[in-house]
């Protein structure tokens, strides 16, 4: 299979309704995420409850990944696209069901599996975004690096907006009718995607075989290793960790302090994320791509990783020494966090760059869909530490964790090898 050029109008119209596609689904995962950890934490859950009910969610995504790319593969890129938006819009529907009434059990059973089904839109939306890219980019000036840059770092910014728009919506309007009129603007973007969803990607082919998801290039599956300890070492802090701790620095116990804590936690989460995403989205310029092979930009993730390692070890140390809240504590924080914000941005970049110059047209379902398995095994494993590390040792064991898993990211990253006899695709 061919890369389209970037001169052809159908790829180009394709790439821009996969992008639009993504960015909705993207909004409302940010924004079901924080309605549903900032909704239950005033309810009283407990920081282990509270990472429970996104397990089923990041365990969904493991089968959903190990899965996805097999589908794709069989029935076609668009089918597991609108499959992806479908089932998004359903699990809204189920969550706007939840009753008050129901004991915490319950409560936490049904909103795991929403979560849960959640989990698998999201999946199938991102494998196929991903992608879709590999097939539709073009080939010269850096194609594919400026484009997987693009659609992943602007998703990234659109998710950071929907973390406050899922804070501001709790704070005005309440869980039910959030999740209800998230629901009916992701279907009318459905509809639109659907009709108007120009041709270029893959149909499917009918021979494609469910093994052939495991991969055997040593690098997709190193690249593999590395994402699961990069992205736990993210969400280890990221879950539950810091929203809980800032919630307890900034809120007074009253209803008007708890709502300014939930626009204050949405607001840094939002810029996290775009942050992140705008870093993203310029790591082609920022390692300038189009003049490196494919050995010097797998060094590149190797050294990036590195210096990621000091930034939670750091901050670890000095919570853990300062000992409490303090004004100046919580700023140096938020600017370290976003100092790690940045950095994780060029690796996420940089991997997410590697496994589509690693694979083949051929196989590129598979292999993404095998490697954001991974990804969604390190979110898990990430969201299970969360909870119970901040729960046993507060935020210092959140960082500090996350430092341990950069260290064998960063071990995954020293086993890639560049091709002696393949140039890097940018």
């Amino acid at each position: 299979m061919t890369d389209a050029p970037a001169e052809r109008p159908a790829g180009l119209a394709a790439y821009l309704a996969v992008t639009a596609a993504y960015w909705a689904f993207m909004l409302t995962d940010g924004a079901l995420r924080m309605l549903v950890l900032l909704h239950f934490h005033t309810l009283g859950f407990s920081p282990v409850q509270l990472a429970y009910l996104f397990v089923l969610y990041e365990i969904a995504g493991v089968v959903t990944n190990l899965s996805a790319g097999w589908i794709a593969a069989r029935f076609g890129l668009t089918s597991t696209l609108y499959a992806g938006l479908t089932l998004q819009v359903l699990a809204l529907l189920a969550l706007a069901q939840l009753d008050p009434a129901w004991s915490v059990t319950a409560s936490v059973v049904y909103v795991m599996a929403v979560q849960g089904a959640s989990g698998v839109a999201k999946d199938l939306s991102k494998m196929s975004a991903k992608s879709a890219v590999k097939v539709l980019a073009p080939t010269v000036q850096g194609g594919l690096f400026r484009w997987v840059a693009l659609l992943t770092g602007s998703k990234n910014a659109v998710k950071g907006f929907g973390f406050l728009l899922g804070a501001a919506l709790l704070a005005t309007v309440g869980l039910k009718t959030a999740v209800l009129g998230m629901a009916a603007v992701l279907f009318v973007i459905l509809i639109a995607v659907w009709l108007g969803m120009p041709g270029g990607l893959p149909a499917g082919r009918r021979g494609a075989k469910f093994r052939e998801v495991f991969s055997t290039d040593p690098n997709v599956n190193w690249l593999s290793f590395a994402r699961v300890f990069l992205f736990g070492a993210r969400d280890v802090w990221f879950v539950v960790g810091i929203p809980v701790y800032f919630y307890a620095v900034l809120s007074d116990g009253t209803e008007a302090g708890n709502r300014a804590a939930f626009f204050m936690i949405g607001s840094f989460m939002a810029l996290w994320i775009i942050l992140y995403g705008a870093v993203q989205a310029s790591a082609p310029m920022l390692m300038r791509a189009a003049t490196r092979s494919e050995a010097e930009i797998i060094a590149r993730a190797r050294n990036w990783s590195a210096a990621l390692i000091m930034v939670p070890a750091l901050l670890a140390v000095l919570v853990w020494v300062t000992g409490g809240p303090a004004p100046w504590l919580t700023l140096t924080i938020v600017a370290g966090l976003l100092v790690f914000g940045a950095i994780f941005a060029v690796n996420s970049a940089l991997h997410s760059y590697l496994i589509l110059a690693f694979t083949t047209g051929e196989r590129v379902t598979m292999d993404v869909g095998f490697y954001y398995m991974a990804n969604a095994a390190g979110r898990l494993l990430g969201t299970l530490l969360s909870g119970a590390s901040y729960q046993i040792g507060g935020l210092p064991l959140c960082l500090g964790t996350a430092a341990v898993m950069l260290v064998l990211s960063t071990f995954g990253a020293g086993k890639l090898r560049a091709a002696p006899d393949r140039p890097a695709r940018r």
